[in-house]
């Protein structure tokens, strides 16, 4: 996905013509790094949310058009928790349209409902080995992916921006549009949530 960033920074028109060129071409380029380091991990984040791939790309994008024509002025460091907060409100949109779509659907003759995909696609680089090993990790990694993408939003949100994306919570508190009190409540629930769907996968002592 590395030549969707390049694109949406590239085709920018700049936004302040009468700026210095070399400060805007700086900038630019600084832009179009951010967009790179964080597409995929975004992609994921929004894949695991919204369950098909395809919405998802078309979700990160819009958030990486957002932030270009919004924020680009702004200081760099606030680059990463505006783009996630654009994000998480394009995902929320997502999910409310959804919603509508299956009330409108379930009075319709014969609907079955949506089709949910595999919620992320596991792409495990390296040998593998023990083949048994293996299994059980890639057993034990979908067990985490569905325990997380059962999460309600709010704890789904702060934990994967607090837990993959090792933001802090303020920066959280920004991307979430809420307190800072509010990102530690649903991250701590969050955690407790995961250790109970994920106990039985946990290592045993062996004796």
């Amino acid at each position: 996905m590395t030549d969707t960033a390049a694109t949406i920074c590239y085709s920018w028109i700049e936004p302040n013509p009468t700026g210095n060129r070399e400060q805007s071409l700086d900038r630019h380029s600084a832009m179009n790094g951010f967009l790179q380091d964080v597409e995929r991990r975004a992609l994921r984040i929004a894949e695991l949310s919204v369950g098909n791939r395809d919405d998802a790309l078309e979700l990160v994008q819009e958030a990486m058009l957002g932030l270009v024509r919004r924020y680009s002025l702004r200081p760099r460091d606030e680059w990463k928790p505006l783009f996630y907060r654009i994000l998480q409100s394009r995902i929320n949109d997502f999910h409310r349209r959804r919603a509508v779509r299956r009330r409108v659907m379930a009075f319709m003759p014969g609907s079955t409902g949506d089709e949910v995909a595999d919620p992320m696609e596991q792409a495990t680089a390296g040998e593998r080995e023990n083949p048994v090993s293996a299994l059980q990790q890639e057993i034990a990694n979908q067990a985490m992916l569905d325990a997380i993408g059962d999460l309600p939003t709010r704890q789904q949100q702060a934990f994967v921006l607090r837990a993959w994306e090792g933001m802090s919570t303020r920066d959280t508190a920004v991307a979430m549009d809420c307190s800072e009190g509010s990102v530690k409540t649903h991250y701590n629930r969050a955690i407790n949530a995961l250790k109970d769907a994920l106990a039985e996968h946990a290592p045993h002592e062996h004796h």
